[in-house]
C-alpha cells in the first residue's frame, strides 16, 4: 500500500531526568496496534535512570531510535526529534503523557486522506496517579473545536499540543523567539499550510496536569500575546484578550464548586 493509504507516524518523546514518568509513556507507544510507527526518544543527558529505561525498551522496540546528549532546553530537544523523524505525521508525547488507547494511531491512520495536514482530537487530564479528572474541554476554557483553522487560534491554543498531529512535510522547527509559547506558534504556522484538518472524534492523549507554561504562567501569557500579535495583528490581539478574560470569568462561574484547570 502507498503511504497515503497506510500513513506512518513518528512519535517523539523528549525527556530529562524523567525516570518516574518515562516508562509508562514508552509503554503506551509499545502497545500500539498500528505497525507503521517509529518512536524517537531525545534524552537531554539525564543524570537519573532515564537512559537505562530507554535502553531497556530499545531491546524490545525495533522501531525505537534515541539519542542522549545535552541540549539548550525543551524546544531545542524537540527540534532534534523533528530532524530525526521520517514518518508522514509527527506527534510529541512528553514524558508523563500517554497515547490514550492501544488503537489510537490505528484509528487516526484510517482517517487520513491525501489532503490531510493535521489530525487532532480531545485530551484527558490525569494526575500523578493516572486518575482521569476530565477532558480539557470539560475542565478548561479550551474547547476542542469540531472544525479547525488557523484563525480560530486567535482564541488561544484550542488543541493540546500532544493531541495535535501534523504532517511532517508542513511542520517547521520550533521558534526560539516564541519562548514558552513556541508550541502555540508552531501549531498556527502548520494550520496556515494545512489543506484539511481532521477531528478524529475521540481522545488522543492522556495529559499529565502541570507543564512548563503552567508553572511559569506570567511569562507564558506575555509570550502568548507576542505570538498572537505576530500572526493576527495588535488590534485583533487586544480584542481577543478582552474575550479571553470574559471567557475565563464565565468558565469560573460555570465550574463554581467543581474542579477546573
Amino acid at each position: 500500500m502507498s503511504s497515503i493509504l497506510r500513513p506512518s507516524f513518528s512519535v517523539i518523546t523528549v525527556v530529562y531526568n524523567g525516570e518516574n514518568l518515562l516508562a509508562d509513556t514508552m509503554e503506551s507507544v509499545l502497545r500500539q496496534t498500528y505497525p507503521q510507527v517509529e518512536y524517537i526518544v531525545v534524552d537531554g543527558a539525564s543524570k537519573d535512570n532515564s537512559l537505562k529505561i530507554i535502553q531497556e525498551y530499545a531491546a524490545k522496540m525495533p522501531h525505537l531510535r534515541w539519542i542522549s546528549e545535552p541540549d539548550r532546553g525543551l524546544y531545542d530537544a524537540m527540534n532534534k526529534g523533528l530532524r530525526m523523524a521520517t514518518g508522514d505525521f509527527v506527534q510529541f508525547l512528553n514524558a508523563g503523557d500517554w497515547l490514550h488507547a492501544s488503537d489510537t494511531l490505528e484509528k487516526m491512520a484510517g482517517m487520513v486522506t491525501p489532503r490531510t495536514g493535521v489530525l487532532y482530537g480531545e485530551t484527558m487530564l490525569v494526575d500523578d496517579a493516572r486518575v482521569p479528572h476530565g477532558t480539557m474541554s470539560e475542565l478548561s476554557t479550551r474547547k476542542c473545536p469540531t472544525q479547525l483553522n488557523w484563525e480560530k487560534y486567535l482564541a488561544g491554543m484550542l488543541v493540546v499540543h500532544q493531541s495535535f498531529v501534523p504532517r511532517r512535510s508542513i511542520s517547521p522547527e520550533y521558534s526560539a523567539a516564541a519562548a514558552l509559547c513556541a508550541d502555540y506558534d508552531w501549531c498556527i504556522e502548520i494550520l496556515k499550510k494545512s489543506q484539511e484538518n481532521v477531528h478524529v472524534g475521540g481522545i488522543i492523549t492522556d495529559y499529565l496536569m502541570g507543564g512548563l507554561s503552567k508553572k511559569r504562567h506570567q511569562q507564558s501569557l506575555r509570550n502568548r500575546f507576542d505570538v498572537m500579535r505576530h500572526h493576527f495583528g495588535l488590534v485583533p490581539t487586544l480584542w481577543a484578550h478582552v474575550w479571553i478574560v470574559i471567557r475565563a470569568g464565565l468558565h469560573r462561574i460555570r465550574r463554581w464548586g467543581k474542579e477546573r484547570y
